[in-house]
Order: structure tokens, then sequence, then C-alpha cells
């Protein structure tokens, strides 16, 4: 990027191809159109000539029907990979599946799974001489019976890649994805100019990814393409390059939430597969997908699978989902397929659409069912303002390889570890290495959207706004950090960064960035930070080592005074450091060199930089940290950019902990006292929407649930909490309680809370980093207000919900556990613009 004073260096990556409509343009590495010059006016559909829905519903579905039938603007021929759309596609895959060895087996196992259980009931005897006979039989009937089962639940799920022309006396309109991106316009709107935007992906990646194609389309191998997941539209971007490339299009993974009328049966016919959203304990289901997934990997179908399952509400990758992926690495580990390609990949957008429904679900309000009306009615389906989409491929993989290689490392490791494990151990240790390998990946092919940078910049400024020459100047400077960092930054052909910070400012638009007009200088200011803090979160994995130690040294930072009293040891570093590494292991993805290195590497980078500066010894050993002369000069500008990054996540884990607060018992009341997770989630993030409207919490972001969720996975895993799992939930909800060694103690006179032992030591431990305000000094203010607070919204809890206690209320699946809500907590749903 540049501004009027200076231009960017040159992009070194390969040139970008813009894909839209029937051009395929290539540009320098990150290109971006400038915007048309004002007083023009014209719009591009990214299919020229096609119809639009809203405009011409009968004609766009005419033209459907044309392409589908292979003669419309573009037929869909001579692809790359195994065929696809051809006469019987659909019962050839079903017939597959349905007679795969594993789904035959558990057919056989569950058959005799029921004989045994009518034996026991006496409904067989084995003295009857005709034993033998009858129960061979009724082990066919039943066997029959599933057979039905499993053909209705395979007919529901597989997706079908049916003919493109049908028989003369039925013929359906089968839209597949590209179909409907012909109805949708991917538009930029910039005042009275709109200037459309497509999809742009880069030539190198895209032409090796070709050949990686026809290299796997010759050993009949399947490519798995994991792409992150923060709208509905990635289900359409990868499908259109795809069909683009000449490539076979992928099977993808959906949620039978999708699978509603008339639009499911489109998608279905696209390429959607459906599964549940849970298995439970249906082990003939379980069976069938992993027989589906077997059968398309065997055969070279590509497949898709989203590696965070659901779509991320908060802007960052989300932990990997093992669900799917531990069904294709079972594949592989079994033999039954000889090999996979995996192909993760980043899809970034100048503007999500979903932003504002995904801060109402943050906050607690319910997410609604997916229906026809509302995907006909939502303007934000129908007219997509997206501005520009970047689809990234990370160089693929093979997953027998990646296999071979892990099993060779924790075989060298495994006596060292544990002498104990199993083969089981080492396949979950395997899962998890690729879980998190694909998102390494994701993040290492990321591009930066201008609304980003923007997003980024407005918060981590001080003040109520900062003036647009300002703007421009720290975009510039975070630009030049990211790519320092190897990330990669959208760029804009020598466009002046001015211009880059008008445009994305109007994609963003005037509901999450406001201008104040009338001054000698414009002057920007966020409207909704917490939507906002959905394109911070964009950038935040390039600099989270950075982050934590400025959130480290700001133990000492935050108490003011000279130089000598804000320095900070090595060692008391490296521990808090070590600390908040810990509490975010779920959040962020960090470095693989272990702590050490890793946390010397960066303090080096930020000497580098001029924010701190290092005192070693004679030996070369860091002995003390400070921030540098010329941090200090400068306001600590950078200094403070990586700790408001972290802040919010810090306020979120601090709620989560202060909230335990409010789970212990009562004076007077019973101690084994379980509470259900859902509803003490619910109480923390009522204590959240209090405390940040008393001025006790810095940050409205951090009553989200997610973030919440993530601190009490946390609190598990340390023993904070103990959780105890129901067989089936929907009956036996999840509960939990304050492990006893962490219960603090009450004043048995007064009641209240006596704020000492290690529950308190591990609230004041995560406050040491939190940003004070000027009337708030986290110390008093905890062990006063704030813990009164969180103790009051327990007791209330406590008064409201009673839970069945004891070790039968959660027995293996005798449905016999209660719990018993005789009212919720009242929600805030205020929603807060500060």
């Amino acid at each position: 990027m540049s501004d009027s004073r200076g231009t960017s260096p040159k992009p070194t990556s390969a040139p970008d191809l813009d894909i839209l409509g029937d051009q395929v343009k290539i540009h320098p590495g990150g290109y971006i159109e400038p915007p048309a010059e004002r007083g023009s006016s014209h719009e591009r559909n990214l299919v020229e000539n096609m119809a639009r829905f809203r405009e011409s519903p009968l004609d766009f579905l005419r033209e459907v029907s044309l392409h589908v039938s292979g003669t419309g603007w573009r037929a869909y021929n001579d692809i790359v990979g195994q065929p696809i759309f051809y006469p019987g596609f659909t019962d050839r895959i079903k017939s597959s599946v349905l007679s795969t060895p594993i789904l035959q087996e558990r057919i056989s196992g569950l058959a005799e799974m029921r004989l045994a259980v009518e034996e026991a009931h006496g409904l067989w005897r084995s003295e009857d001489k005709e034993y033998g006979r009858k129960r061979a039989l009724r082990k066919a009937v039943i066997e029959q019976s599933l057979r039905e089962v499993a053909d209705e639940l395979t007919d529901k799920m597989i997706c079908k890649f049916e003919s493109k022309r049908y028989g003369e006396e039925r013929r359906e309109t089968c839209m597949s994805t590209v179909s409907i991106l012909h109805g949708i316009n991917l538009t930029f709107c910039a005042g009275t100019d709109v200037a459309s935007l497509g999809i742009h992906v880069s030539s190198e990646e895209v032409l090796r990814l070709r050949s990686v194609a026809e290299q796997a389309a010759e050993k009949k191998q399947s490519i798995v393409f994991l792409p992150c997941h923060r709208s509905h539209v990635d289900y359409v971007s990868l499908q259109l390059i795809c069909y683009r490339l000449g490539l076979a299009l992928p099977t993808v993974v959906a949620g039978d939430n999708l699978n509603f009328p008339i639009v499911g049966q489109f998608l279905q016919n696209a390429g959607a597969m459906y599964i549940r959203r849970s298995f439970g304990d249906d082990a003939l289901y379980t069976t069938l997908v992993q027989s589906y997934i077997d059968t398309l990997l065997k055969n070279g179908y590509n497949f898709e699978c989203f590696i965070e399952g659901g779509r991320s509400r908060t802007g960052k990758l989300l932990p990997p989902k093992f669900g799917i992926l531990s069904f294709i690495l079972d594949a592989v580990l079994s033999g039954r397929v000889e090999d996979a390609i995996i192909c993760p990949v980043s899809t970034q957008y100048d503007k999500v659409i979903e932003t504002e429904g995904y801060v109402n679900e943050l906050l607690g309000v319910p997410k609604r069912r997916e229906n026809l009306l509302d995907f006909l009615s939502a303007s934000s389906v129908l007219s997509l303002k997206l501005g520009r989409v970047d689809v990234r491929f990370h160089e693929p993989w093979g997953l027998k390889d990646f296999i071979s290689q892990q099993s060779q490392r924790f075989a060298t490791t495994q006596r060292r570890i544990d002498a104990c494990s199993t083969a089981s151990d080492v396949r979950v240790r395997i899962l998890r290495t690729l879980g998190y390998k694909v998102l390494s990946d994701i993040n290492a092919v990321s591009v930066v959207m201008p609304t980003a940078l923007i997003g980024t910049v407005l918060l981590t400024l001080r003040g109520r706004g900062v003036g647009k020459s300002e703007l421009i100047r720290r975009v510039d400077w975070l630009s030049d950090r990211i790519r320092a960092k190897g990330g990669r930054v959208a760029h804009f052909a020598g466009a002046p960064t001015s211009l880059v910070v008008e445009r994305g400012i109007e994609v963003l638009g005037s509901d999450l960035v406001g201008v104040v007009g009338g001054l000698p200088e414009e002057t920007y200011y966020a409207i909704d930070r917490f939507q906002l803090s959905f394109y911070r979160n964009m950038t935040i994995h390039l600099f989270i080592s950075e982050a934590l130690i400025s959130a480290g040294m700001y133990t000492r930072v935050k108490l003011g005074g000279g130089p000598d009293n804000q320095k900070l040891t090595y060692a008391a570093l490296l521990n808090q450091v070590s600390f908040l590494s810990q509490l975010f292991r779920g959040e962020f993805i960090f470095p693989t060199e272990g702590l050490n290195v890793n946390l010397e590497n960066t303090l080096n980078g930020l000497e580098k930089d001029g924010v701190i500066k290092i005192r070693s010894s004679s030996t070369g050993a860091i002995e003390t940290v400070e921030l540098s002369d010329a941090e200090r000069a400068c306001g600590r500008e950078n200094y403070d950019f990586y700790c408001f990054l972290i802040w919010p996540f810090i306020e979120a884990s601090w709620l989560g902990a202060v909230s335990l607060v409010g789970l212990i018992p009562p004076v007077g009341q019973e101690a084994d006292v379980w509470l259900e997770v859902k509803l003490a989630q619910d109480m923390a993030q009522l204590l959240g929407k209090t405390l940040y409207h008393q001025g006790d919490l810095s940050y409205f972001e951090a009553v989200n649930k997610e973030t919440l969720k993530n601190a009490f996975q946390r609190f598990e895993e340390e023993g904070i909490i103990t959780t105890r799992r129901g067989k089936y939930p929907k009956h036996n909800p999840t509960t939990m309680k304050v492990t006893d060694e962490w219960i603090l103690q009450r004043d048995l006179e007064t009641g209240k809370i006596i704020p000492k032992g290690r529950l308190w030591d591990f609230i004041e431990m995560i406050a040491h980093s939190r940003r004070e305000g000027k009337n708030r000094r986290d110390g008093a203010t905890v062990s006063t207000r704030v813990l009164s607070l969180a103790d009051r919204c327990g007791r209330e809890l406590f008064e409201t919900v009673t839970t069945v206690t004891g070790p039968e209320s959660l027995g293996e699946g005798d449905g016999k556990a209660q719990s018993r809500k005789r009212r919720r907590p009242t929600a805030i749903n205020t929603r807060s613009h500060l």
C-alpha cells in the first residue's frame, strides 16, 4: 500500500487472477481494480448476460435449466477428475455405500445385539429344536429392516450429481452452486458508483492446484478441500473456482439444517452432503457416514469439509472439529483408501454479510433455524455486497505421507512421553496434529483485506476517533508489519492508501464506521465496536506472540513512574507469558518452536523494531525487558497496538473466572449442587453485561458466548470446574460445579466471599494483564463491588435452579436424571455501540 507520500514496493508474489463472468484477468499479486471514476455508473454481473432472480425469476430459472442441461452459456464438460453429472450417478454411489463391508458388518453386529436382548427377555430358548432356524430367520428380518433404514438415510445424505439432461417425461431444474451464483451479484457500492469485484485467486496457486488435480485423477485419488468458514458464501466461492478451473466439483459436507424444502434439494444436486449435527450413539448412522466418505475417497471424488465445523462468529479461526476429519483419517489409516490429497483453503472477504447476526448470537440471542422464506427474502443472500473475495490455496500434501511422518515421530518419543501409550493414543495425537496443521496452513496463506486493516487500526487506537491522515499512516504501518511477519496484504497496484481507506470504509458501511464532518480534517470513529472486532480478529494470529509479551509487560507498565519502575525481569515476564499462553491455548495457534525459543525470538524482533529495550548478562542471557526510549517518545503507540489486540480476550477470561465465584454455594446451601453449564454461562454473560455498563469491564465483546465457552473449557482442563455429561444431552444436560480444591471460603457470620485461595490467585493472575480504566483499579474493585455482584448473580441462580444431584443422576442413559428450571435469569439485551 502507499499514500501520497510514496509508493509501496512491488509485490513479489505471483500474479492474481480475477474471475469475473466469462473473463479471467491477470493482475499483480493481490491487485484490486481501482474504483470507477466519480460520475460513472456501471454494474457487471458475475456471469454476463445472465438473468437475475429478483428482476426476472422465470428467465433465471429457464437459463439455469439450460445451463444444467449443458446448452447454456457455459457447459461443464471435460473436467479434471472422476466423472460426475451422468445418468445413474446417484444410484451407483448409493449402491456402493450400502455394499461396503464395514456397513454390512455393522448391520450384522446390530442384529446380533438385538437377538441377544430378545434372548435375555426369554423370547428365544436355546433348547427349542427350531431354535437355530428361527433365530436365523429372525436375524434376517432384523437385518432387512436395518438395510431399509440405511437405504433411507443414505438417500437423504448423499449428494446427487445426476445427469445434466433428464428424460423427456421428467426434467427437474437442478440448481448447481454455480447456477445460484448466476443470480447473485458480487457488488461493491461506492456512493453512486457500483464497481463489481470478483473472486481473486493466485495464478501460481491455481495452476499448482490444477496440476495436482491432474495427477490425482490419474491415480484415482481425491482432493480433500479443508477451508475456513466465515460465511455461507464459502459454499459457493470454492465451487465457482473449481468450475472455472475445470475441476470436478467437490462433495460438500453440510448440516441437515440446510435441508429445507426446495432449496435443500437444489443444494443436494449441487454437491451438498447432509449430515446430522450430532450422531449421538447411533452406530448405524456413524458407520453409514464412514461408508459414504470411504466410497468417495476410494473412487477419487473430490471432497470439501469446513475444518472449523461451523462459521466463525468472531473473525478468527476456531479450534478444529475432528468429526469428519476423523472419518477421513480412519479411511486411510485402515487401508480402505490408498491416499487422499489435503488442500487447506483460506477465504477472506471485504465484507462478511452475517456479522450483525453473529453479534446477536454471541450476545445470547438464539440462532434461527434456516427456512425457505428467510432464504428468499434475505437481501444478504439475493443481493450480496461483499466487495472483494480472496481465496487462497495452500500447497496440497498427501495424507498418507503425513500419517507416516507423524507415526515415526511418535514412535521415537512414545517411550519418553508415556510407556503405556496405545495405538489409539497415537491415532488421537495424529488426528489433533492434523487438525492444527490445517489451521496453521490456512493462516499461512490468508490475505489480510483492507477492511481488516481499517477495523484493526480503529480498535487499537486510544481516543474516540482518528483523523484521516493518522488512519492512513497506521494502515501503512500495519501493512508493513504484516508483511514483515510473513503475512499477505491485498495490494492495490500503486493506488494511494487514502483511496484504499476510503473504499474500505464504504464497504464496511455507516453502521460500523462513522465520520465526523465539519472539522478541519475528516475524523473517523468506530460505531459498532463489537461487530468491527470481527475484522480486527482477522489479523490477531499474526501478532499473538507480540501481544502476549506486551500483556506480560503490562503488569509493570501500568504501574507508571519512570523507566526503572516499569522494568520487568525476564523470569517474571516468562512466568506471566507462560500463564497467558496456557490460558489461551484453545483460542490461538502458537508457533511450534516452544515457549522459551518463541519468547526470545519475539523479544529480539520487538527490540529490532524499536518497541522494547533488552538488557542481557555477560553470558548473553536476557535479564530485564523494558519499553525503549523511542517507544516512550511516540506515546507507546506500537506497544499499545499489541495490548489492544489481546485485551478483549484477557477481559473475557477474567470475566469467566470471576463468574465462577458466583457458583460457590451460599452458606446453608448443600455443597454438592450441580448446575447446568448453559445456565452458568448465561449467568456469566449477564454478569459481564452488568459490569460493562457499570464501568468494571472495558470491552463489551468480552461477554460473547463463544469466548466464554472457550474459557469454561479451559477451566475444565485446568481442573477448576468438574463437569458431568449425560448420555442423552436433551434429557441429561451437561452439569458442572467448582472443584472442591478451588472453592473460596465464606465468612460464616456475613456469608461474604473471602478473597483468598487458589481461585482468587487465578483471577488475580489474569487481572495483572487486564487493561485498567481511568476510574478503576483492579484490586479494590474485584475485592468489593465485582465479587459482591458475582455472588449476587450466583445466589439468584441457586435460588431459581434445582438440579438433581448424586452419581445416579447421570447414569448411563436411563433417562431419569432431571433438571427443573423454575425460571431463567433475565438477560440484558442491550446492544452497545459505545
